[in-house]
């Protein structure tokens, strides 16, 4: 098999971990490459750091997939006098193309949150903050019964149609069209002045909001009347499959510390390791997970009505606040969460082996292949710990 370009290679995985997805303050997508070039080895990893820069290189990669930005910030040089102008200027003179997939990774389907609970052993899972789903339209279109076909061939070439994996997706009906051209009509049917009555059919397409004016426009083109008659209607909004976190249960109960035992197995280890706040014996069933930094999210785990939240980058001060309330409203019978803290890149590196297994089989879905690999390197900034000495007995 022959190898993609890497403009295919970014369709897919943009088809996986849309960009339009990540939140505004990102900086997600392709950041470096030629979109004609060849991939033939794609590289994942958690950061852009130099280290994996020398492992794409030398494994000898064609693009570096990262989830953490190298460009978050803007800048106003990439000269290789600075340390990130480096790492680009290495990976352009190696041919290593390098693309984001950050936020918008996160709440996709498979991605960072979906990777995480499944490392836990977590079923039944839904968002925990859900996304609203995509914007839609109804398209109604009314169109003589023997150009139907041609027309739901144009508007599902336009965007309409998609529903979840399935293609020109469309409804018919017939009945009975009446209009009367007028004097300055250019009827393709009837004439002017005189009633006409044609079978037709009625058309029904779903499409992107944001794709109307071009669903519309190949409507336009592709039907044989000077003034189609059509609706476009926006139909109800309502929550997505995808979002930020999940929520899910273990198979069976366990203890807060057992349960933090399987999630320490479940990630890579760090400096440090897995922390973890609430009674030890304390009952864990119902969890929520969300990779990369949560404490911003406590209100919807505590109205998840989770045992426990798994997550990193916890502070002080929430943390403290969130266990003392849960504490206080325990004596009446409420929920009350247990924290369970990891290190920043070990509950995000999961999603890289989702990711990897998913392009090769998109790509070899194409009639192409694409080898892939995952960087074990840790990337976690800190390199070393040290525990607080035992208590010395007072007598």
């Amino acid at each position: 098999m022959s190898a993609p370009r890497l403009a295919d290679v970014v369709r897919l995985l943009d088809g996986r971990y849309p960009p339009r997805t990540a939140e505004q303050w990102d900086a997600v997508g392709l950041v470096a490459g030629d979109p004609d070039q060849p991939v033939r080895r794609v590289l994942f990893a958690v950061d852009p750091v130099a280290a994996v820069v020398d492992e794409a290189v030398e494994w000898g990669a064609d693009l570096l997939v990262t989830h953490h930005p190298l460009l978050l910030r803007p800048v106003h040089s990439v000269a290789a006098t600075t340390f990130k102008g480096a790492l680009l200027h290495r990976l352009v003179r190696s041919g290593v193309a390098l693309l984001t997939a950050h936020t918008n990774a996160d709440a996709a389907a498979g991605g960072v949150a979906d990777a995480l609970a499944e490392a836990l052993g977590l079923l039944d899972t839904a968002p925990l903050q859900a996304a609203p789903a995509e914007a839609l339209d109804k398209h109604v279109v009314f169109v003589p019964v023997a150009d139907a076909e041609r027309l739901v061939d144009a508007l599902a070439a336009a965007g309409a149609g998609q529903v979840g994996q399935y293609a020109r997706c469309a409804w018919t009906s017939t009945g009975e069209g009446t209009f009367t051209p007028g004097p300055l009509a250019a009827p393709a049917v009837g004439r002017t002045g005189e009633v006409t009555r044609v079978v037709e059919a009625r058309v029904e397409m779903v499409a992107p909001r944001r794709s109307r004016a071009a669903v519309v426009a190949a409507m336009r083109a592709a039907h044989p009347y000077e003034e189609p008659a059509f609706d476009v209607l926006e139909l109800a909004a309502w929550p997505g499959g995808t979002g930020i976190g999940r929520v899910g249960r273990l198979a069976r109960p366990t203890t807060l510390a057992a349960f933090a035992e399987v999630v320490a197995a479940a990630v890579p280890a760090t400096a440090q390791g897995v922390r973890f706040a609430g009674d030890p014996d304390g009952t864990v069933q119902r969890v929520a997970v969300v990779g990369g930094s949560g404490d911003s999210l406590f209100d919807e785990v505590r109205a998840a009505g989770v045992d426990a939240y798994v997550t990193a980058d916890l502070r002080h001060h929430p943390a403290s606040e969130l266990r003392e309330r849960a504490e206080f409203e325990a004596r009446e019978g409420r929920t009350h969460p247990y924290l369970v803290d990891v290190a920043h890149f070990a509950s995000e590196w999961p999603w890289l082996a989702h990711a990897a297994r998913t392009l090769e089989s998109d790509v070899a879905g194409t009639g192409a292949t694409v080898e892939t690999r995952v960087s074990t390197l840790r990337t976690d900034p800190w390199t070393g710990r040290v525990a607080s000495p035992e208590p010395t007995p007072t007598s």
